[in-house]
């Protein structure tokens, strides 16, 4: 009576969790005594029940993926940081330092201290090992300015539009840069806090509104609207 999957493993669609003498329970369905997931989340054994606790809100990691994390330990050899996923990811220190880790010299916590926010990719992850970041491109590192928004992960690629138009006309309207890190969390960086939080106030009507039609019009509309308000308080 074998169980193919550890409790808080991720398990997705059609995976067979376990065969035999066992109850199917939330988010899971049996077919000739063999339990399969019905919904994509972390696997809960009880006794003989077996269930699947959804995962709605969080981010399942995948190589090559761009995030944005936030450092929530600092280690021995580097850092845990948390991307808004089932498991913690690793951060190594030679990746970071640009040559090997000397312990006894360097002072990680000068490098990257607790609740530093940085963007980083997703260099590898699989279900036997937490996801391993890297830093060691263009534009990857720790965060030094801009405001951070968090949105349901799922909700990126609406922000990103078809082809990227969505984002681009933000960017265009607000002169801001903007950076969507696939699991959720997005930096926006702008010349003045006023383009910054005009950009932040389209992303969350994005996120409030992503089930509608006719997104994009109202979003640029809005953004119009918002840009003349903001020239005529300036004249007054």
């Amino acid at each position: 009576m074998p169980i193919f999957f550890e409790t808080r493993q991720i398990v997705t669609p059609g995976d067979l969790i376990a065969e035999g003498e066992y109850i199917a329970g939330e988010n899971t369905y049996k077919e000739n005594e063999k339990i399969y997931a019905s919904r994509l989340g972390l696997v809960d054994t009880e006794n003989k029940k077996v269930s699947v606790v959804a995962l709605k809100a969080f981010y399942i990691p995948k190589a090559g993926d761009i995030v944005i994390g936030t450092v929530a330990e600092v280690g021995f050899n580097g850092w845990t940081v948390d991307i808004n996923a089932p498991y913690p990811a690793i951060l190594r220190a030679g990746d970071v330092l640009g040559r090997p880790f000397r312990p006894q010299e360097d002072d990680l916590s000068q490098v990257l201290d607790m609740r530093d926010l940085i963007v980083a990719k997703v260099a590898s992850y699989d279900r036997t090992h937490d996801p391993q970041l890297t830093v060691g491109e263009p534009g990857l590192g720790k965060i030094t300015r801009g405001q951070i928004l968090k949105i349901t992960p799922t909700k990126i690629p609406r922000v990103i539009g078809r082809k990227g138009s969505m984002v681009s006309m933000i960017k265009q309207e607000t002169g801001c840069n903007i950076i969507l890190g696939l699991n959720g969390v997005i930096l926006v960086t702008g010349k003045t806090l006023e383009s910054e939080q005009l950009a932040l106030m389209a992303i969350h009507k994005i996120d409030e509104e992503s089930h509608t039609s006719g997104l994009t019009d109202r979003v640029t509309q809005m953004l119009k609207e918002e840009k003349a308000k903001m020239e005529e308080n300036k004249n007054e």
